[in-house]
């Protein structure tokens, strides 16, 4: 099985504790996390993907607007600076440990932070970097 990732969602899943939208939203983040913990391949997509599904319905749902679109866009630029490939639609590959590993300690030092300007998570995420990780589910 593959996750369907939007680009800006490679830095989300660094610091996800359990916090989110809704209940529906947590679980399945939750279910997300799991499924890349044991190592299920990220498919890069355009657009809301797995994360966004439970908040699909929603009148003013922000996944498919685009302040998410423009985070997608720098975090794909940061992210494929970082693992020198190409973050865009159709890509695919593993979260490795090495590879998080490297993706948050990039995160921790800002250098792929860049599209998490403006995001209402963003004091939660810098918290959850500067404590090292804990508590993260993935």
């Amino acid at each position: 099985m593959t996750v369907r990732l939007r680009s800006h969602h490679l830095l989300c899943l660094l610091t996800y504790v359990g916090k989110g939208y809704s209940a529906a939203f947590i679980a399945n983040y939750d279910a997300i996390a799991k499924r890349l913990g044991r190592g299920e391949d990220v498919l890069i997509v355009s657009g809301p993907d797995d994360i966004c599904q439970p908040m699909l319905g929603e009148a003013e749902s922000h996944c498919s607007g685009e302040s998410a679109a423009g985070r997608d866009e720098l975090a794909a630029r940061d992210v494929g600076k970082l693992l020198a490939r190409r973050i865009q639609a159709g890509a695919r590959f593993s979260l490795d440990a090495a590879t998080l590993a490297s993706l948050r300690a990039a995160f921790s030092t800002g250098v792929t932070r860049d599209a998490c300007q403006g995001c209402e998570w963003a004091g939660l995420c810098s918290t959850v970097a500067a404590g090292g990780y804990r508590d993260v589910r993935l």
